[in-house]
């Protein structure tokens, strides 16, 4: 079997093989007329059940050929303007370069002697973005598997610099909108935090943190004895792109010596633009920022990053091994990315962005979420004057939340089922595909708008495929009824 490893022996076998590959998905890619087949779960999973792992075809062109039908055929396909359903972005060539090159090597990013040039030019990133961030010259950060993971590790930095001892870690709360991602709920269960641990904090009408409530609730916090570790401010919340206030939050937490985090994740890509950038306005003053290139940026999942303003702080997630980081290496200023991270193993996902800037530069990935966000308002006019539907906010970003609302229909909960039943329709279809969410009690739907080649004609082509189907399952309940 030794013929199937990478090596000098097999550079050409492995050139051929993998041509092979890129030939099948570009030629998927561009006979793609639909984001999704609309395979159903009950149908495909037989088919995949059927494969006998432990008989091996034994040729990568028969295996291709079967991966066509498990895989390829039924994939969901980001890169369709159709796809506007979660926060999927359409990838770029020369992050996909940097991804084929970054699988065959196969670099581990733990450590210096596993990597080399991979550490520094992780490194230099990681520099880059805070730099772009305005964090300050003790800055410093670590590439992480995504979002969750780095409001985890920053979350953790935030629970050792409260200096609470184990014991009274019921005594520390966590403030973020009612708006803001899970995972801040979910790191405060990791981090053995106690159930009151996270407190929700009300939204404005355009879903952004209210500030009031905010000081209302770090004074309340601070009189009943309990500690404010941290503040988790959102900049494009998953549902509705909305952007706390910044500045504002920022003033509080150090009025009240407290964490203060920028979930960023969506949002980072304002990073890039000429024309928004100012949307994050205070997020300089951040203790730490989560950012995920592989939302905004245009990057191939995974590449993400949790950046701080104080390095010193990193050292919450360092344990040195004799056999991998000892001690001594650190005194001898040999750079070990494992020293900073909640990973050991780690891949080299930042060459992607490397290859992306090195070809495209800071300005042509800004263009393009520039772009959506244009999209976005363009989408926003459309739904405000379509009687058919009621809009939600009008977007700082690119996503839009909306629900149908059949005519002569006046009762929420059949108002409800209309619209589950025109998404699973919808995705049944393989037309479009598009997110749904609750606002209040009330069940909604979701564009996320994520690909430059979507249009305008596109988002009302989809409108009218909602309702179709919002309307024939009406149509349909009343004929069952009678």
């Amino acid at each position: 079997m030794r013929s199937h490893l990478l090596n000098h022996t097999t550079a050409e076998q492995y050139r051929r093989t993998v041509t092979a590959g890129v030939e099948r998905v570009a030629a998927k890619l561009a006979a793609t007329e639909r984001p999704f087949s609309g395979v159903g779960v009950d149908e495909l999973s037989p088919v995949v059940d059927a494969i006998d792992l432990d008989r091996p075809l034994g040729d990568a062109t028969a295996a291709l050929d079967e991966l066509g039908e498990v895989y390829l055929r039924d994939a969901v396909y980001f890169h369709h303007p159709r796809y506007l359903g979660h926060l999927n972005c359409p990838v770029v060539i020369p992050a996909v370069l940097g991804e084929a090159v970054l699988s065959a090597i196969n670099s581990s990013l733990d450590t210096w002697d596993q990597s080399a040039g991979g550490t520094l030019i992780e490194r230099r990133l990681i520099d880059w973005t805070t730099e772009r961030i305005g964090l300050g010259p003790a800055a410093d950060g670590i590439f992480t598997s995504g979002g969750t993971q780095s409001n985890l590790q920053a979350l953790l930095l935030a629970r050792e610099e409260a200096k609470i001892r184990p014991e009274h870690y019921t005594r520390l709360r966590i403030f973020t909108s009612e708006c803001s991602h899970f995972s801040v709920q979910k790191s405060a269960k990791l981090l053995g935090l106690g159930p009151d641990a996270v407190v929700s904090v009300p939204v404005d009408s355009n879903k952004r943190m209210q500030t009031v409530a905010l000081a209302r609730a770090l004074e309340s916090c601070v009189a009943e004895g309990a500690v404010p570790m941290a503040v988790v401010a959102t900049s494009g919340t998953t549902d509705f792109g909305s952007i706390d206030p910044l500045p504002e939050i920022a003033a509080l937490c150090e009025q009240f010596a407290t964490w203060m985090h920028v979930d960023a994740a969506y949002g980072c890509g304002l990073l890039a633009s000429r024309e928004r950038r100012g949307l994050l306005e205070g997020i300089e003053h951040a203790d730490s920022v989560t950012v995920d290139y592989h939302k905004s940026f245009f990057q191939p999942v995974s590449s993400s990053a949790v950046l701080v303003r104080d390095r010193a702080t990193l050292r919450h997630a360092t344990y040195h091994a004799e056999y991998l980081n000892p001690r001594r290496m650190a005194e001898e200023r040999i750079p070990n990315q494992v020293d900073k991270s909640l990973q050991t193993t780690r891949r080299f996902d930042a060459l992607k962005l490397w290859m992306t800037l090195r070809v495209m530069g800071a300005d042509g990935i800004g263009e393009l979420f520039d772009e959506v966000c244009d999209l976005a308002a363009e989408g926003w006019k459309l739904l405000a004057a379509d009687p058919r539907f009621d809009v939600v906010v009008q977007p700082q970003l690119s996503t839009l939340v909306f629900r149908h609302i059949p005519s002569g229909v006046t009762s929420p909960e059949e108002i409800d089922r209309a619209n589950l039943h025109a998404r699973k329709a919808l995705f049944a279809s393989g037309e479009a595909i598009v997110a749904g969410t609750k606002v209040g009690d009330r069940q909604y739907l979701k564009f996320t708008l994520l690909n430059p080649e979507t249009t305008v004609d596109d988002i009302a082509a989809v409108l009218d495929l909602i309702s179709g189907h919002a309307e024939q399952y009406l149509g349909d309940s009343l004929v069952r009824a009678s």
